[in-house]
């Protein structure tokens, strides 16, 4: 098999879709030997920030000596992002092997009438490749909700976060903050600790709180006095916790978050220095949030697709572009609220080129530009990425904020780093 055949084998699980319930994941592990059972786990749900969060405690737990998995989703540049240990992707000679090991399994389970999805035959996958290498921590990012979500197959993790909570996906997880924090909530656990981001609608807090009442779980929230914040950048934030000074690209919520699970996890004797503190978030990378791919001119990417990501992007145009001449190619995905995105972010642009990524759910560039309208006067769709960066041409002192979807990023990020490398 090989390297192009194994991702075509994970691939042709897409058209399952997503399917409620954890009963063909629990049959799938249980047939690998629950490689589940072996690590310990943080688990981090949430709608905004949880990869960001998942990708600090990570970083740190590597930076204390542990072997740390990291599994996340969705990948930007390379599907093996996904199955991470110590920083490092998977191999392609180890995720073969894990498909050739899985696969047989899920055949045989489909015989019997149970259809693997995409998400959980990946999700046994990484679970068994990081029991195969003896990880200690495995950081879990939840997929999509919580309680329903493959990765709750785990029982009570170290700890659990639940990061910012807003409106999406509401079709599947509903349409009120309290009806997707009850789904987010599914990964508490009898028992278990749980931090909960700092920011929330109320309902999310009444909704969490009364989850850790009733399975007799420790709710943990950032206190934010803790936290000072001594500057702002566009490369990142430099601030202070208990006394502590760190710097790097993240937001200060969720920073505090993942230094909250760090704090529950020391208080079980995990052994996480300070100094360990300070180089994990020194040396966290996520790529196409808020990334910078060129200072001049300055071409920034960001992948965030909802109104909580849209309204993040719109403080840093806020505070830190006001006043500069900003070109944004954008694209987005059709089951995604465009017109409140757009609404946030439109506004600070004179330029919009739109366009649209290969993927099925996603939005024409006409449809997209003919929203975009509403918010900005320029308004242009391009036929590919390549025309959308001819379009979207800047330089000197000009901005390029390229925007919308992780789907975009993926495609767009190298022929941008190609037309601005310096």
């Amino acid at each position: 098999m090989t390297y192009e055949e194994a991702l075509q084998k994970i691939n042709s699980r897409l058209r399952f879709g997503i399917k409620p319930g954890l009963e063909r994941i629990e049959a799938l592990c249980k047939k690998l030997g629950d490689p589940q059972k072996k690590p310990r786990f943080v688990h981090v749900a949430g709608t905004n920030g949880k990869g960001t969060t998942c990708t600090l405690i990570a970083s740190v737990l590597t930076a204390a000596g542990y072997r740390t998995g990291l599994y996340t989703s969705p990948y930007v540049l390379d599907f093996r992002e996904r199955f991470r240990i110590d920083g490092e992707m998977i191999p392609e000679a180890e995720l073969i092997e894990e498909v050739k090991r899985v696969s047989p399994i899920a055949d045989e389970l489909e015989a019997k009438g149970e259809t693997i999805t995409e998400f959980e035959f990946i999700t046994a996958l990484a679970f068994d490749w990081f029991a195969q290498r003896d990880c200690d921590f495995v950081v879990l990012e939840v997929g999509l909700g919580g309680r329903f979500d493959a990765t709750n197959v785990i029982d009570t993790p170290e700890a659990a976060a639940i990061a910012s909570i807003s409106l999406d996906h509401t079709a599947i997880l509903g349409d009120t903050y309290a009806k997707i924090a009850f789904e987010k909530a599914g990964i508490i656990k009898k028992g278990g600790d749980v931090v909960l981001y700092p920011v929330q609608d109320p309902s999310v807090f009444e909704t969490i709180e009364s989850a850790c009442n009733e399975r007799g779980a420790h709710l943990h929230i950032p206190d934010e006095k803790n936290m000072k914040v001594n500057g702002t950048a566009l490369t990142g934030t430099a601030l202070t916790w208990r006394g502590l000074p760190f710097t790097g690209a993240h937001q200060v919520h969720n920073a505090a978050t993942a230094l909250t699970v760090l704090d529950v996890l020391r208080e079980k004797h995990a052994n996480i220095t300070d100094e360990a503190l300070q180089k994990g978030f020194a040396s966290a990378y996520i790529p196409a949030r808020m990334e910078i791919l060129s200072q001049k001119p300055l071409v920034l990417l960001d992948g965030g697709h909802n109104p909580g990501c849209a309204s993040a992007l719109h403080e840093v145009l806020k505070t830190h572009l006001s006043g500069r001449h900003i070109t944004a190619i954008m694209g987005m995905m059709a089951d995604k609220d465009s017109m409140r995105y757009l609404e946030l972010t439109a506004p600070h642009f004179e330029r919009i080129i739109t366009v649209r990524p290969q993927n099925p759910r996603s939005l024409s560039a006409e449809a997209l530009a003919d929203e975009a309208k509403h918010f900005c006067k320029d308004v242009q769709p391009a036929q590919s990425m390549k025309d959308a960066i001819e379009k979207a041409t800047v330089s000197g002192d000009e901005v390029l904020v390229i925007c919308g979807s992780f789907f975009l990023a993926s495609e767009i990020r190298d022929l941008a780093i190609e037309k601005y490398k310096a």
